[in-house]
């Protein structure tokens, strides 16, 4: 298993796992991999961080074949987290929040909106598509809602 660093052209940093450097650079090539914050196709591998294994087999100070008690655990993994890679799942684990928390009402978004506020319709919290004007008009009546650019990795089927 090949674990990658990669970033879109709008510079969002995310891991991919593939089968081999093979598998990669044919579903690279097909377009197949996708940034899960934006969901650009333009995609580069970035300089990884090794796995490091660390430890020993043998005492330094003993005789051939002697084997040694490590001092620290067989094997120790060092991950770096970049602040934007924080931010991008930061981001995504909020997004799915939203996914599981509310219904989504689609187009009818800004008319559903008004009619929870002015208490014609149950109380809920929704989702949906609203234009710029849509949003700006229910804003300026007090309806509390909140643009989210929902990222395209969510929009389908969640693998």
């Amino acid at each position: 298993m090949k674990v990658f660093d990669l970033q879109c052209t709008s510079q969002h940093v995310f891991e991919g796992w593939f089968g081999s450097e093979a598998d990669f650079s044919d579903q690279l090539v097909r377009q197949l991999i996708q940034c899960p914050v934006c969901g650009d196709d333009r995609i580069d591998k970035r300089l990884s961080a090794p796995r490091l294994n660390l430890s020993r087999s043998a005492d330094p100070h003993g005789g051939p074949g002697e084997a040694a008690v490590p001092a620290r655990p067989a094997s120790t993994e060092v991950v770096l987290a970049s602040p934007q890679a924080e931010a991008t799942q930061a981001v995504l684990r909020l997004a799915k929040a939203m996914l599981e928390q509310t219904q989504d009402v689609g187009p009818r978004f800004a008319e559903e909106a008004r009619r929870i506020h002015y208490g014609e319709s149950q109380a809920r919290p929704i989702r949906g598509q609203a234009t710029p004007e849509q949003t700006r008009e229910l804003l300026d009546e007090g309806v509390p809602v909140m643009p989210f650019m929902l990222p395209e990795s969510l929009k389908g089927t969640l693998q």
